[in-house]
């Protein structure tokens, strides 16, 4: 059973890996429900008990599929979704180019935010969520009317904590002298780490947790994706396509060499990493095998040394990783 850490400056204690359930509507290959639902109960029985869902995922699905799986175990999952993106085409958003050739479409209105608490309630087959964040920004509405909205749904006790997803640093200040955040959702490995410059210090200011999405590069660090099936969502990933997947291989590769050398998986060295940044940081990897979850947990067991650390941030310094990131 793994460690806990604390959700933000006054929270809840949570597993100090939690479990991102995106991967299991197939996004990344093939996922059947029946096992989908096996792989979330072995993240609970490690003690990877904060669910990471969306209602975007699956177009709700994914929220249905973790109704189905904390059945019966409500009280070891600690259950953390998210609004804004819009999927349902009757709904008006504002377009937000990702910059991997396709737009989102969000609203963060607080008619919207009040209909999409009440529907991702019902999927969930819930009365209140623990971890509720905004998934991105509205462009078109100002954080503080987003958030002020979010903050009724904690009065009226449908959700216990807020949080916000690919957020920048000012847009966090402006968010938190609203209502308390408690956790921010951001991109963030050996393979991204933007967050360091000026998130990650203002998160600390304020006693804001860092969750760590894609906390293995979108597979890129588990060392085992040598090839994308046609209907891959990393398809429009620009780190993946042409030469930068090759050239991406090659500069990460004495990383690789090193988690060989210690007798662990690249995967697993990526992820103890991030643990060693902070007990601030939780990182969220997903899987679409229970195998595979067990192999994460064990990541909370390795030790690194100052020295090591050194190696590791050297070797998979900022800005190593060639080709655009999402947003």
């Amino acid at each position: 059973m793994i460690k806990k850490r604390r959700l933000g400056k006054n929270g809840v204690s949570v597993g100090s890996l939690g479990y991102g359930a995106m991967v299991l509507e197939g996004y990344y290959g093939k996922s059947d429900d029946g096992h989908a639902v096996s792989t979330i109960h072995r993240a609970l029985d490690a003690g990877m008990n904060m669910i990471d869902t969306a209602d975007a995922y699956g177009s709700g699905h994914n929220e249905s599929l973790v109704r189905r799986a904390i059945a019966g175990r409500r009280h070891q999952a600690f259950v953390a979704t998210k609004f804004g993106i819009v999927f349902d085409e009757s709904e008006s958003g504002t377009d937000l180019p990702t910059g991997w050739g396709f737009s989102l479409k969000i609203n963060g209105t607080p008619t919207y935010v009040n209909k999409a608490l009440d529907a991702s309630l019902r999927r969930l087959g819930l009365d209140v969520i623990d971890l509720w964040y905004a998934h991105y920004p509205d462009p078109a509405t100002p954080i503080e009317e987003t958030v002020g909205a979010m903050a009724e749904a904690v009065r009226a006790g449908k959700a216990r904590y807020l949080g916000l997803c690919n957020v920048t640093a000012e847009q966090v200040r402006r968010a938190h002298k609203v209502s308390p955040i408690s956790a921010v959702q951001f991109e963030y490995s050996l393979w991204r780490r933007e967050a360091e410059a000026d998130l990650l210090p203002t998160l600390r200011e304020l006693g804001i947790s860092l969750v760590a999405w894609s906390p293995l590069g979108s597979g890129f660090l588990t060392g085992t994706v040598t090839r994308l099936d046609p209907t891959d969502f990393r398809q429009n990933n620009p780190r993946f396509k042409g030469d930068n997947f090759s050239v991406n291989r090659d500069r990460f590769s004495p990383f690789m060499a090193v988690a060989r050398e210690m007798g662990v998986t690249p995967a697993q060295l990526a992820l103890a990493w991030l643990l060693y940044q902070g007990e601030d940081i939780i990182p969220i990897p997903g899987t679409r095998r229970a195998d595979r979850v067990e192999e994460n947990a064990l990541s909370a067991d390795i030790q690194l040394t100052p020295e090591l650390l050194r190696n590791i941030n050297e070797l998979a310094r900022p800005g190593i990783a060639e080709g655009a990131t999402l947003i």
